[in-house]
């Protein structure tokens, strides 16, 4: 097949991989025919960016094959080593052409089917389109510790994303320009579109099982990644522990005058250590937090400061 990369296509599709090689021509038989459809329906040209994001797998060799396929709207962007997934995505950002452009993981958990109902609504206007699983086949822990993250992410950063973990989203020309320009070592990209956005949008798309293979990420993972959402959008927390100081410092006063007192009425009580132990491992425990947290924007400067590339392109396969 000799057909040149749609030089302006109105939309592109952003699909970071790692390690996907059992599923890749699973995603290939259902989001081809897909966007074809779409394409057909919506009178619009499209264009896939698959970027590999290191995988140590055959992964970067299957999409060059499917390059070599569909060379009239595929293009993929090889990493030289593993970034994540956000910066995948920024990536995409960096070489997609579409007016347009939605975000997809290339698990199948959200059907590639559902991109129409996004593309309808960016067509539309809307700047920033944001999704909300229905019926999640995620495990109850996984369902918890996401509505847990999304409540403590909304009160604290005043960013309201019903589902914060869905990949599927769609943006504007705009909005990725934007994000483009934010040139920060660690960002989670949906919440810094969404300050971005002037019509913003959520519906409900399908959810299914993972088709192969497990999550990426691990329960770490995801404390680093709701870590790096609330340091990177809000000083709350640093506002919540100097709040917390001042009341253990009071209480530790008015529990030094209590005891003070005691002593002078009650006498000497040897009890009284064991309370005090209490006390001290609590108050340590609460500094040793206070400094943890202090370090998590220190750690933020520090990265921003070294202006190291966010990542590195080994590689862009497409056919001009």
């Amino acid at each position: 097949m000799t057909a040149n990369l749609v030089a302006n296509p109105t939309l592109s599709i952003v699909i970071p991989v790692y390690n996907e090689e059992d599923g890749l021509k699973a995603l290939f038989d259902r989001l081809y025919p897909a966007l074809d459809a779409l394409a057909a329906k919506r009178k619009i040209a499209y264009e896939i960016v698959f970027v590999n994001d290191g995988s140590k797998d055959r992964s970067a060799g299957i999409l060059s094959k499917q390059v070599e396929l569909r060379p009239d709207v595929t293009r993929a962007v090889l990493f030289h080593s593993n970034f994540g997934q956000h910066m995948a995505i920024m990536a995409g950002f960096e070489y997609a052409k579409g007016e347009h452009i939605i975000t997809l993981d290339a698990d199948l958990q959200n059907p590639p089917e559902e991109i129409d109902a996004l593309t309808e609504q960016l067509l539309k206007g809307h700047d920033y389109v944001g999704t909300i699983r229905a019926d999640r086949r995620d495990s109850f822990f996984r369902k918890f510790a996401s509505r847990a993250m999304n409540r403590l992410r909304e009160n604290i950063t005043r960013i309201t994303m019903t589902d914060q973990g869905c990949m599927l989203r769609g943006y504007s020309r705009r909005i990725v320009d934007l994000v483009r320009q934010c040139d920060e070592s660690n960002t989670f990209i949906p919440a810094l579109a969404y300050t971005f956005s002037a019509n913003p949008v959520e519906i409900t798309v399908k959810h299914e099982e993972r088709f192969a293979g497990e999550s990426k990420y691990s329960l770490y993972q995801l404390i680093r990644l709701n870590f790096d959402l609330v340091t990177g959008f809000s000083v709350m927390p640093l506002q919540i522990f100097s709040i917390l100081g001042m009341l253990l410092s009071l209480a530790a006063g008015s529990l030094f005058v209590y005891l003070l007192v005691r002593r002078f009425v009650l006498g000497a009580e040897v009890e009284g250590v064991f309370t005090l132990f209490a006390l001290t491992f609590f108050l340590i425990g609460v500094m040793l937090f206070g400094l943890g947290l202090l370090g998590e924007y220190i750690g933020r400067i520090y990265q921003q400061i070294r202006k190291r590339p966010r990542y590195v392109v080994q590689t862009v396969l497409e056919k001009k």
